[in-house]
């Protein structure tokens, strides 16, 4: 992967959106959520052919949600893919894409948890994405709901001016370890970061500042996971570790001590910075992060600033 990816075009108003599901099968009622949120903001919105399908806990058939992606890539009128909602099964899609004509019309890929796999695939192929809130979100959420905003304001241009405050500011955690840093953004869903490791799709630990984040794993579970980041030598090479929200899961304290001290022990070495309880995951203060940024990654004892570089 390169450090320097593409960045697609900023949305104006009457531009395109594919929603599909690469993944698991989503509740009607959220798609049409997602399609009344996004046509609020003047775009216009196109629902691929799978997405509210159903094949088992899938979206579709592995050749159904390949198709509805390839046909997405391929529109020269979209300017995003939206993906519906995470669940399982967007690795069932790794080294499928065909992206000549997406290299002509590249497209926001927008999505998070399971869809860190197409995350990684679309870097790897020379192009930034965003790992963002979905359907459910822009459905239950209100129109003024930050995340909801973050992410209209990132498409549409609005965010990173030169006027803009260029990032997020969230409080400290008595874990964080003090610095700053520079690098380039990248990250997502632990579980399916870990799944990627050893294939073209892993991510490259230099000048990083890797962002991770959980839902359902277990403590220990958790710990595996990153000590194979840590013997695989991808921790010591890193720029910055941001650590998000790991949510549902029962904290046992089989490791001796609850899940941050763990990984907070398991870093101690690097003298990189480190900030614990950032606000990405499967929580509904999600974040809108640019997976390919270059980003300023600032922990102090009070508080954690991440900036995006304006001039991208």
């Amino acid at each position: 992967m390169s450090n320097s990816l593409i960045f697609p075009p900023h949305l104006q108003e009457g531009d395109r959106v594919i929603i599909l599901s690469p993944s698991g099968k989503i509740d009607k009622s959220f798609l049409k959520g997602a399609c009344k949120r996004l046509e609020s903001w003047g775009l216009e919105v196109v629902l691929a052919k799978h997405a509210d399908g159903s094949h088992g806990t899938y979206a579709g058939s592995i050749r159904q949600r390949l198709e509805d992606l390839q046909e997405a890539m391929d529109d020269e009128k979209a300017k995003v893919i939206f993906c519906s909602r995470g669940g399982y099964g967007a690795v069932h899609l790794a080294g499928k894409q065909d992206f000549t004509r997406f290299k002509q019309h590249p497209k926001w890929l927008i999505g998070f948890s399971d869809i860190t796999v197409l995350h990684n695939i679309f870097q790897q192929n020379g192009f930034a994405s965003l790992h963002a809130p979905m359907a459910r979100h822009l459905t239950v959420e209100p129109e003024d709901d930050f995340c909801t905003l973050s992410l209209r304001n990132i498409l549409f241009g609005n965010a990173f001016g030169e006027e803009a405050d260029c990032g997020y500011t969230c409080a400290g955690h008595k874990l964080n370890r003090k610095g700053k840093s520079r690098g380039i953004l990248r990250g997502g869903n632990l579980a399916v970061l870990y799944g990627l490791r050893g294939t073209p799709y892993d991510i490259p630990a230099e000048n990083t500042i890797l962002f991770i984040e959980d839902v359902g794993e277990r403590p220990h579970a958790v710990e595996r996971m990153m000590y194979n980041l840590k013997l695989g030598g991808i921790l010591e090479k890193l720029s910055g570790l941001i650590i998000g929200r790991f949510t549902e899961y029962e904290e046992t304290r089989s490791l001796g001590k609850d899940l941050y001290g763990a990984l907070s022990d398991l870093v101690k070495e690097y003298d990189y910075p480190v900030c614990f309880h950032f606000p990405v995951g499967h929580v509904s203060m999600n974040v809108p992060l640019i997976n390919g940024a270059e980003v300023e990654l600032t922990v102090d004892k009070k508080e954690v600033k991440l900036n995006f570089n304006t001039e991208q």
